[in-house]
């Protein structure tokens, strides 16, 4: 690996680690280039701003869950797929939970420079949801179609919240708790009463 992909790398997962605990606003660049072992030179060179480092974080991080959702829906339909994509967002806030606290927190800012970006990336990993979800629900009339396809968007998001809260609720407060179990719960939820 070369030296600035190296650098790169150490530079993103201080950035990370810092944001998860304090926030972005509460994270400074010199303290990014401490955590990271990094001269303040180099950080510089890399990243020329404190937004362009964290839309380039969540550029990579966000892309990467949206392409681990594709490849764990794979050829699989309906509540099948819907059931692989509740598990596989688990196992991604159990792997990096670090990643889970800052989505939670930025999701939802409009205030930052990366918005337009988090906004392109967490579209490309609802629709992975709401192409499970609209398959679950079976076909649409063709009057029905486009409203279908926004409920099952809507529906997509309501999903993915939950097992974002539910997964740091999960691993914060109940960390004994077979992921299993947790993605049971929410799944009930989701079941018609």
């Amino acid at each position: 690996m070369a030296r600035t992909s190296t650098t790169k790398r150490q530079i993103l997962d201080a950035a990370l680690e810092l944001a998860a605990t304090r926030g972005i606003t509460g994270t400074t660049m010199d303290e990014v280039a401490e955590r990271a072992g990094v001269a303040k030179g180099s950080l510089y060179y890399n990243f020329s701003s404190k937004d362009l480092l964290f839309e380039a974080l969540l550029k990579e991080r966000v892309g990467a869950l949206a392409e681990s959702l594709r490849r764990a829906k794979g050829e699989r339909r309906g509540q099948e797929a819907i059931e692989a994509l509740v598990a596989e967002l688990l196992d991604v806030i159990a792997a990096n939970s670090a990643l889970a606290k800052l989505m939670a927190a930025e999701i939802f800012r409009t205030d930052r420079a990366w918005q337009e970006t988090l906004f392109a990336l967490r579209h490309e990993a609802l629709a992975v949801f709401a192409e499970a979800i609209a398959e679950a629900s079976g076909p649409a009339g063709a009057g029905d179609a486009d409203a279908a396809a926004a409920a099952a968007g809507l529906r997509a998001s309501a999903v993915f919240g939950a097992v974002l809260m539910a997964g740091l609720e999960w691993l914060v407060f109940e960390p004994e708790r077979d992921r299993a179990e947790v993605a049971a719960a929410i799944l009930a939820t989701l079941r018609p009463a």
